[in-house]
């Protein structure tokens, strides 16, 4: 498995990719309205960096390179753990400059022991659309 910049070619698979993985991570919210195009959407002006192994992708991280903000990192849900979304967030934590950070949500409580499990300390609490998330931070270097 390797990391590397997104590239034009990936995205019909990353928008399916994404679609997928959001509706299994959010399971109390109603993703009747969820897209495609979402992926476009949520990535704009962002890094992307890919996940593949011998050609499949697996799964992405997309990053706000000026500010150090994780801000999608997701990985095929049909795929069993391998350490895909470790790769995934040492890629995201090389580009950093600065200390990283990134909101996870309360109730995604996956995503936050994997957070966790690597380090990321809850910094503050906020509210998004009224939703309830976690700003982490990366650990120290």
């Amino acid at each position: 498995m390797q990391t590397r910049p997104y590239r034009e070619a990936d995205r019909p698979f990353l928008r399916t990719l994404y679609l997928a993985a959001r509706k299994a991570a959010f399971t109390w919210r109603d993703t009747e309205d969820y897209r495609l195009e979402d992926f476009d959407r949520s990535t704009l002006g962002e890094d992307i960096w890919v996940a593949e192994d011998q050609g499949k992708l697996l799964g992405f991280v997309s990053i706000y390179r000026q500010d150090n903000f994780i801000h999608n990192l997701y990985v095929d849900p049909h795929l069993p753990p391998r350490g895909v979304g470790t790769a995934l967030l040492q890629a995201a934590e090389r580009t950093f400059t600065a200390t990283g950070s990134l909101k996870c949500l309360v109730k995604n409580e996956k995503a936050l022991a994997f957070y966790h499990k690597h380090g990321w300390q809850k910094i503050t609490t906020g509210n998004d659309g009224g939703e309830e998330y976690y700003l982490l931070h990366s650990p120290k270097k």
